[in-house]
């Protein structure tokens, strides 16, 4: 276990023996943390693994955020410049580095929490971790992430199938499948991008199984980042958003129903409210019109070392990727206090808490248009403002 404790740690006002603990050193725990120590709070960061943005160090290679680096900063730290507009996968990986180092943040790796309980007197929380510890805080702030648990749909005859598979949480880059037959499923921006390096890379054939025909918007137009227009209608009606996305589209996405693309029945906003968020360009478009990744069916199960797709169909790609999610994953630490939806994701999020949890966030559980990171730098200010209040802190101690 590794404690980054800096040498001059701003002790809080709160009770010595009860910090307020962030749980994951990824973007949101980090933000959250920084917000609390620049209104004098002692936050103590909690983290699996040996390292800050774990997560971001495990995705593929090609990776780039899809959001512009000017509005992707963290409270307190601006992304340098050299990172270019769309930050690489290293660079994000950089830059939390940077961000722990430069804010004095107090991590403690080789941390795993289990479980959160309410504290016996009522008026913290108990942090059950690793090695049977009992850590005390006066508030909890929960961020281990939106992309968790790698999930993988319960298919038929997929423990009997021999064939290379993996989950897309596996993938890194194109090289073990140059001349070979891969089959991506799953048609996220995950999903979408590994078949565009897969072509890329010399896959001798991509095929890209649908289930459900996404919503495809260009990440730039003259210069206009598609971020920004997520940022404009936000606050704007569902019905409004849905119909000004339709006319978008077509002036700026060419129909791909002859290619097995059609364009959605539901709205683009709809979908962002069930979860869906539209798949940003970075290829797809090209690779899908040239014919360099063939659109299939969905799969719906294995048999005889073929995958069986919905339309009756069968293929036997070399290898089979499934970019199929990931899930929260949070039932067993927070589970048994009723504070998850029917879906496993919490009732609220960002400065709001549970009524009958009062003291425990959740940061970073939400994918708006307008970018994770935005309103992950949005949210840890609005959480360390209402903890501060609710401790009798006023303003900041620190600049932000």
């Amino acid at each position: 276990m590794a404690d980054h404790r800096p040498p001059s740690v701003h002790l809080s006002p709160t009770p010595a023996d009860r910090p307020v603990y962030v749980i994951g050193a990824g973007p949101g725990g980090l933000a959250a943390a920084y917000a609390l120590r620049a209104r004098g709070i002692r936050a103590v960061v909690l983290e699996k693994a040996d390292q800050v943005g774990a997560s971001w160090r495990r995705h593929y290679d090609r990776l780039h955020l899809h959001t512009t680096r000017r509005l992707s900063a963290l409270p307190g730290l601006a992304i340098p410049r050299r990172f270019g507009r769309w930050v690489s996968r290293d660079n994000v990986v950089r830059y939390l580095e940077k961000y722990t180092e430069h804010h004095e943040l107090e991590i403690v790796t080789g941390v795993e929490v289990f479980r959160i309980d309410r504290s016996p007197d009522g008026t913290g929380w108990v942090l059950h971790a690793t090695g049977g510890r009992e850590l005390t805080g006066s508030a909890v702030v929960v961020a281990t992430g939106y992309n968790h648990t790698p999930h993988v749909p319960d298919w038929p005859g997929r423990e009997t199938y021999t064939s290379e598979f993996l989950h897309a949480s596996e993938y890194r880059n194109a090289k073990p499948y140059a001349g070979r037959d891969v089959l991506v499923v799953g048609v996220g921006n995950t999903g979408a991008e590994i078949a565009v390096d897969l072509v890329e890379g010399g896959a001798s054939r991509v095929r890209l199984a649908v289930r459900t025909a996404p919503h495809i918007a260009r990440r730039t137009a003259c210069g206009w980042a598609a971020q920004y227009t997520g940022v404009l209608v936000r606050r704007l009606p569902v019905g409004l958003v849905d119909r000004l996305a339709k006319l978008m589209a077509r002036l700026s996405v060419p129909d791909l129903s002859g290619h097995g693309l059609p364009r959605p029945d539901t709205g683009l906003y709809s979908r962002v409210n069930e979860g869906s968020i539209p798949v940003q360009d970075v290829g797809i478009i090209d690779a899908v019109r040239r014919g360099r990744v063939e659109i299939v069916a969905a799969i719906e199960g294995f048999e005889d070392d073929k995958v069986l797709l919905a339309d009756g169909s069968r293929v036997g790609p070399d290898a089979t990727i499934a970019a199929t999610g990931y899930v929260r994953a949070l039932e067993d630490l927070v589970g048994h206090l009723g504070v998850l939806d029917a879906h496993g994701k919490p009732v609220v999020h960002g400065a709001r808490t549970p009524a009958h949890a009062p003291g425990l966030y959740f940061q970073g559980y939400t994918n708006p248009l307008s970018g994770m990171f935005r309103e992950l730098a949005i949210d840890a200010r609005k959480i360390a403002r209402v903890i501060a209040q609710n401790a009798g802190i006023g303003l900041s101690r620190l600049p932000g």
